[in-house]
């Protein structure tokens, strides 16, 4: 089974790469499959690569569903 989460992109780094964040906890992960991403916005992330761009609405809606099924343990930062 395959696990991909929506992440708020807090800054983008050198060589196609970002700092994600999720309730709190940051990862360095790959922009190589995404174009046109900026701050602030949020990514679905798996095994360490941004797929695609998520609306802010769709990311916090998963976020609390997420939260509410007990798999986060906060939702600080969801637009």
């Amino acid at each position: 089974m395959c696990l991909a989460i929506p992440a708020r992109i807090v800054e983008l780094i050198e060589n196609d790469t970002a700092i994600v964040d999720l309730g709190g906890v940051r990862k360095d992960v790959s922009l190589a499959l995404v174009e046109d991403v900026a701050v602030g916005d949020y990514v679905i992330i798996h095994v360490g690569y941004a797929l695609t761009r998520l609306d802010p609405e769709e990311a916090a809606k998963t976020l609390a569903l997420m939260a509410e099924a007990g798999l986060m343990d906060t939702l600080e930062n969801v637009a």
